[in-house]
């Protein structure tokens, strides 16, 4: 293929706990091996919903029950969060490389990506993060002056602010490895938001979507391809209904106004067509690819999937 791919992980993808993840990160390695083996160079993001609220909450109780503990804040369970997934996606990966025989170093990247403190994100929380709360705990998290809401008919969780990226902070790293032919794990949970102040970055209490931190990754690297993974083999408008129709290959003028009638889920969806068309629209040969895992090489060769050129 000797394409330069993004492939955006999601995080629901990777389990509700360790063990969960293990199995998980297996697959995607497999996945994400195929089209190593096939010639391309690539990047892997990840996202982080489920796990940084776990580590979120995990932190907060810690703070409760050992005063002597300080509160942790957000930006650094994103952090974490990037560490102990990358830490599991490289090794996976590693493994299922050298089971083929393919000698190619995997690499994590801690990264810090630029925010606006002016977006107006931070008024107005979209982002879930942590796991799906009952009734007694959306309760507790109001009153603890926290967000909840309902994501996409599954459920109720807290939700907080999604600004958008303005720059990856550690993009010459990222183009190093790669440039030495190593595939690199990136912005994992979206990037650690920060803001620049002088020289000193500040950390800040919000969730970058991963998707949208992925097209901007492609873009920086000058990608082929940024693949958007999901739970359905290609993107449907009228979804569950009976005129459902699938979509395999679409324009960014045709995606924008299937946007604008309506047709995707603000909270499941839609981030990952906006993501896709503001990644095409960068370049004529940018071509973006939303599909499932399993599908992620097939659909680049042209065969299944839903394309936004």
């Amino acid at each position: 293929m000797n394409k330069r791919v993004v492939i955006a992980l999601g995080g629901n993808a990777l389990g509700n706990n360790l063990p969960e993840q293990m199995a998980a990160v297996k697959n995607a390695a497999r996945a994400v091996a195929d089209l190593i083996e096939n010639g391309c160079q690539v990047v892997l993001s990840h996202g982080n919903g489920p796990q940084v609220g776990m580590l979120k909450l995990a932190m907060d109780e810690l703070a409760i029950n050992h005063p002597k503990y300080t509160v942790t804040p957000l930006s650094v369970c994103v952090a974490m969060s990037q560490g102990y997934i990358g830490y599991d996606l490289q090794n996976a990966l590693r493994e299922e490389l050298l089971d083929r025989g393919i000698q190619k170093a995997v690499s994590t990247i801690i990264t810090q990506v630029a925010v606006d403190p002016k977006d107006p994100a931070f008024d107005n929380p979209t982002k879930p993060i942590g796991r799906y709360l009952t009734e007694q705990e959306v309760n507790a998290e109001r009153q603890a002056g926290h967000t909840v809401m309902e994501d996409a008919g599954r459920g109720w969780r807290r939700v907080v602010a999604s600004p958008r990226p303005v720059d990856i902070v550690e993009i010459d790293a990222v183009n190093a490895l790669l440039n030495a032919g190593q595939v690199v794990i990136a912005g994992g949970g979206g990037g650690i938001p920060v803001v620049p102040e002088g020289n000193h970055l500040k950390g800040t209490g919000a969730v970058i979507d991963k998707d949208w931190l992925s097209a901007l990754l492609a873009q920086k690297i000058n990608a082929d391809f940024l693949v958007i993974l999901t739970a359905v083999e290609k993107v449907a408008i009228n979804f569950g209904k009976e005129n459902q129709e699938w979509l395999d290959e679409i324009d960014c003028k045709k995606a924008e106004e299937l946007m604008k009638e309506g047709h995707f889920a603000p909270g499941s969806m839609l981030p990952k067509v906006q993501a896709a068309v503001e990644f095409a629209k960068s370049g004529d040969k940018c071509c973006s690819l939303i599909t499932l895992l399993d599908k992620a090489s097939e659909g680049i060769e042209g065969k299944t999937g839903t394309r936004i050129k």
